[in-house]
């Protein structure tokens, strides 16, 4: 273990299990019943046990059980346990919780898990069955002038953007284009036809300049991860991935009214990234794939903006020339992301990069006598391999709203 900025202790913990149940329009299952699915995966991932976990952390937003109640059904008898409210800055933010439980020891081995019924549910947008009519909080601020859904609360800044920088929409159509591909090669994907920029154009607006393919899919899921401390890593039944780097739920002066702060065309990672690739002792140069979060296809280009992939301005030919796609410089959202495998408030993207760092993705290669995915490296056909080759070093950036993100830097064990 090595020291990075401000005492952080690089790849004191590891993430050494993940589980996911389908991604689907209607579960048929509660988000209690999703939940213990996700966790015995990640648990039988691992080669654990269930005792052997002592820590649950979860995240929600309405929606998702509380994690004394999953570990009784599970039996689990957590030395700590915490439920927070949130969406897509909340992963990142519960795996550091995780690494501060380990190092500190009040937990040997913790369960980070997210279930949701995100369609036949409770929806982003509150346009469902379960919406909630009553408007407080932060609420008052945005939904008098039509902010009600977080298309509507991104849309500005996207325009802003295409204002200051020429971006244009074809560009960022792009996005949806090369994920489309790369769920081709995904058979967990919810939705694995490929898509050409003009069916992206073409879609319904939604909230301008988004398209309704600019959008992000809505699924039924439950997924989880799970982290032990280093000295314990190597026994588990997969590679290790460890935990170079994390930060959590970074925001802007305000994250309630952003659009006073700064520029609305950055995000909260110009105030995260310098001490991301500090305490990573990395920079994006050393980064072989990423994850950025694609709540919509702008959020990817503006986050690969301002953690420094690219200069300011420059996301919308990042995202475009082929650097994304597999087979590129750099791919991004491997697995097709929020945009085409799945919604899970980014916890699918954190387990995609897990497993192209164990060089293990559940693509369509053949599998050898022994059990083990042979990749062919091949990206050209639409079922083939999605694997990134000799993946070391993967970056997770996540945005849970203009004003706040969250990003990591794993590498492989």
């Amino acid at each position: 273990m090595n020291a990075g900025a401000s005492g952080w202790v690089r790849d004191a913990c590891a993430i050494v299990g993940i589980g996911e149940t389908g991604y689907s329009k209607s579960s048929g299952m509660t988000t209690r019943a999703l939940a213990g699915a996700a966790i015995r995966r990640a648990v039988a991932d691992a080669g654990m046990r269930p005792a052997d976990i002592d820590g649950l952390l979860s995240h929600g937003m309405n929606d998702s059980p509380v994690s004394n109640l999953v570990a009784a059904d599970l039996g689990i008898r957590p030395n700590f346990f915490m439920d927070c409210v949130g969406g897509g800055a909340s992963a990142e933010a519960l795996v550091a919780l995780a690494v501060g439980l380990i190092v500190t020891g009040q937990c040997r081995t913790v369960a980070v898990y997210r279930a949701m019924n995100g369609f036949s549910g409770t929806r982003t947008g509150g346009t469902n069955r379960n919406a909630i009519p009553v408007i407080s909080g932060q609420d008052l601020y945005s939904r008098p002038f039509g902010w009600s859904s977080p298309a509507q609360t991104f849309a500005p800044c996207f325009m802003r953007h295409m204002h200051d920088f020429g971006t244009r929409s074809e560009q960022a159509a792009m996005v949806r284009v090369f994920q489309s591909e790369h769920a081709a090669k995904n058979p967990k994907a919810l939705y694995r036809a490929p898509v050409t920029a003009d069916d992206v154009l073409s879609s319904r607006m939604i909230a301008t300049p988004l398209h309704l393919l600019d959008c992000c899919v809505e699924t039924d899921s439950g997924t989880c991860l799970i982290i032990t401390g280093r000295e314990h890593a190597h026994d588990c039944r997969c590679h290790p991935v460890m935990i170079r780097s994390v930060l959590g739920r970074v925001c802007k002066p305000r994250n309630d009214l952003h659009f006073e702060w700064g520029p609305i065309t950055e995000s909260a990672a110009v105030y995260a990234k310098d001490r991301l690739w500090a305490q990573a002792g990395l920079g994006p140069d050393d980064v072989d794939v990423t994850a950025a979060y694609d709540a919509f296809t702008y959020t990817s280009l503006m986050l690969l903006e301002d953690y420094g992939f690219c200069a300011k301005g420059e996301g919308g030919g990042y995202v475009s020339d082929g650097r994304t796609r597999l087979g590129g410089s750099r791919p991004n959202n491997t697995s097709g992301g929020l945009l085409c495998e799945g919604y899970s408030n980014g916890m699918n993207l954190i387990i995609e990069n897990v497993r192209q760092l164990r060089h293990d993705a559940d693509d369509g290669c053949p599998i050898d006598s022994t059990g083990r995915r042979v990749h062919t490296h091949d990206h050209s056909a639409a079922g083939g391999c999605r694997q990134v080759q000799d993946a070391e070093v993967a970056a997770n950036l996540a945005w849970g709203n203009p004003g706040m993100g969250s990003a990591s830097v794993l590498v492989r064990g």
